[in-house]
């Protein structure tokens, strides 16, 4: 039935008018790109990749050409089994690069042996399958000539497949079977064609196409170093509507498979800054899906990696950040503080990742100064412009959405913003269907006994991360051994009044050292309780900054302090994680789920017979305890 229809669809197509087919061409290209969202989100993407410089406009417009040119193709591919020599002759014409190597090569006869032999290059360019007109066309006589190919899953069309492409005497060579074929053609001194230009997925090796990474496939090089073939493109040139020139260029190389795999990638990358050509490949193919899979996603792998090699040839220092990772961080900032060293491991381990962090926009300066991502995006306000503004986002074409957060919000945001993948965690019994894949807590794992940050790394390496989390504090802290630096005070906790260790007890500790300076540091929520602890001391003894800083600010005041005491804060991560030693007081929250990460000094206190995950009444940690542990942190 299969074989019935190509045949009367194949027949029909050969026999139509082309400016009839010129319209169908346009109107199913605009059908592709408006009925099928996902593809030309697909499209758009790769173009948005690729040409970053180019204008919102002209990739569309590069997108809709694109999509009427695929579709020209497959006209062609069925077509092409009944259109006569005649009309194939009127069609296609060798350009004068393929007819000069032509002559020149087999002019005078057909070379024999290995050192004669030829490895084409071949790729996805529109019309692509006229390639096999080749021999037909040829004014001289051509060794034999083979093409590496796919065959298809279905026995029957691919034999019908095979039999009409070999109409002029081609050779289709399977992919699964036809590999000694090919070694004998170029031992005889023929020629091999090999597609180059798709994703190779494992098989292939790690190399950078548009500055992103992608898995190339080494077997051009592989065969021409094994029978020192001269390596060349060969590819038509759309001239209009079933007009093809044949063109073909040598590719300089060092003679190994790597340096053949590395420049044909750069050829192409060449090649598709002609606008006659950009607009024929097939950027409706992901080439850059290897990289896509989930348990891969946060690290590079491939059966070879070839990526130095690369970067040393086009002299670049490191991998572009290319590929669009969009990290949606938690809204609290202690939370915030603890994904910080899952970010620095990301970064090692996919160091072409563009990492983008979405937060609160009074997060952001503080977060532009650790330095961990290439981009900070505020969050909006709430309110109806929240979503839209996500909407918006399509047009950053995220290729990954990481989400910190753990609501049906978050999720949506994802969605809306059209990352194709959206990674998070779900716990029992709280599904996530907006997710595409996700890490699934084991029922096993305790988080009241593990770390916050313990579980976020069980999740990043799920998806593949490669290194542990980099626990260096951000910022070295000169003044901690200053005699006249201050002690820094956090008394408050702007999330849980039960976290507050009393105002009384704040006083008690300030009372224990006499002429000690101390800074109050809080949020303008805790000014209130910071005005009970800084009344009534002497002049210049007690600075009462709740309230009266920025994030960035904070922070700064934060290092110039030599000890920091905290309740469990937002402030007592940051300042654990810029080195400065901290005494932690914890009551009814868990110190080992979400104390302090970073590898600086830290005590934990908690009141006398509390559990080791906390649940007690923070007013029973006696300010004696603390004022002895901050003699002995001194």
């Amino acid at each position: 039935m299969i074989i019935l229809l190509l045949n009367l669809l194949g027949r029909l197509l050969a026999r139509t008018p082309e400016p009839v087919l010129r319209g169908i061409a346009v109107l199913l290209g605009e059908a592709v790109l408006w009925l099928a969202p996902g593809r030309r989100r697909l499209i758009l993407s790769n173009l948005d990749h690729a040409f970053p410089g180019r204008t919102t406009a002209e990739r569309r417009g590069l997108a809709r050409d694109c999509s009427r040119r695929l579709i020209e193709t497959g006209l062609l591919s069925l077509a092409t089994p009944y259109l006569s020599e005649r009309r194939i002759r009127r069609m296609a014409r060798l350009g004068p690069s393929v007819a000069a190597w032509t002559a020149a090569k087999y002019g005078g006869g057909l070379p024999a042996g290995p050192a004669g032999s030829s490895v084409l290059a071949t790729l996805h360019l529109a019309l692509w399958e006229s390639q096999t007109w080749l021999k037909l066309l040829s004014p001289v006589a051509l060794p034999e000539f083979g093409i590496i190919f796919r065959p298809l899953n279905h026995a029957s069309a691919d034999a019908y497949v095979q039999r009409t492409r070999e109409r002029f005497g081609m050779r289709l060579l399977s992919r699964k079977h036809g590999f000694a074929e090919a070694l004998k053609i170029l031992r005889a001194g023929g020629c091999v064609g090999v597609l180059f230009d798709q994703n190779a997925g494992h098989h292939g090796a790690l190399t950078t196409f548009f500055g992103r990474v992608c898995s190339t496939t080494e077997l051009p090089g592989i065969l021409a170093s094994k029978f020192g073939s001269e390596v060349r493109t060969f590819y038509p040139r759309r001239t209009g509507f079933w007009r093809v020139e044949f063109e073909s260029d040598p590719i300089a190389h060092d003679g190994t498979a790597e340096g053949v795999t590395i420049a044909l990638n750069r050829w192409l990358e060449q090649a598709l800054a002609d606008p006659a050509l950009c607009p024929s490949w097939l950027w409706a193919h992901d080439r850059w899906r290897h990289q896509d899979a989930p348990a891969e996603r946060f690290r590079l792998e491939s059966r070879r990696n070839l990526l130095a090699a690369d970067l040393r040839q086009r002299g670049l220092p490191a991998l572009p950040r290319r590929t669009r990772i969009w990290i949606r961080l938690p809204n609290w900032l202690g939370d915030v503080i603890l994904a910080l060293p899952l970010i620095r491991a990301l970064r090692l381990s996919r160091p072409d990742a563009e990492i983008t962090l979405l937060a609160k926009a009074g997060f952001l300066p503080l977060l532009a100064s650790f330095g961990v991502a290439d981009r900070l995006h505020p969050l909006p306000a709430r309110g109806l412009g929240y979503f839209r503004h996500f909407f918006a986002l399509r047009r950053a074409y995220p290729d990954v959405w990481v989400l910190f957060t753990n609501s049906l919000r978050g999720d949506l945001e994802g969605v809306l913003a059209g990352a194709p993948q959206r990674f998070g965690i779900i716990r029992p019994g709280r599904p996530r269907p907006l997710l595409t894949a996700a890490y699934r807590v084991p029922p096993e794992f305790a988080e009241k006994e593990n770390s916050q940050l313990r579980l976020w790394e069980n999740f990043f390496r799920r998806f593949g991360l490669a290194v542990g989390p980099d626990l260096t504090p951000f910022f070295p802290v000169s003044s901690a051994s200053a005699p006249a630096a201050p002690i820094g005070l956090i008394p408050g906790s702007e999330n849980s009044p039960e976290k507050r260790w009393p105002p009384e007890h704040w006083r008690s500790l300030i009372a224990a050292f006499p002429g000690q300076k101390f800074v109050l540091l809080g949020t303008a929520r805790d000014a209130a309780i910071t005005a009970k602890v800084a009344a009534g001391w002497p002049a210049g003894l007690v600075e009462d900054l709740a309230g009266k800083t920025t994030l960035s600010a904070y922070a700064d005041r934060l290092r110039q302090c030599r000890i920091l005491v905290s309740n469990d804060t937002g402030g007592m991560h940051l300042a654990n994680a810029l080195g400065v030693p901290v005494i932690a007081l914890f009551g009814p929250t868990n110190p080992v789920r979400t104390g302090p990460v970073f590898m600086a000094p830290v005590r934990r206190l908690q009141p006398p017979g509390c559990p080791p995950t906390g649940g007690c009444d923070l007013a029973q940690l006696a300010p004696e305890a603390v004022i002895a542990c901050l003699r002995e942190g001194r």
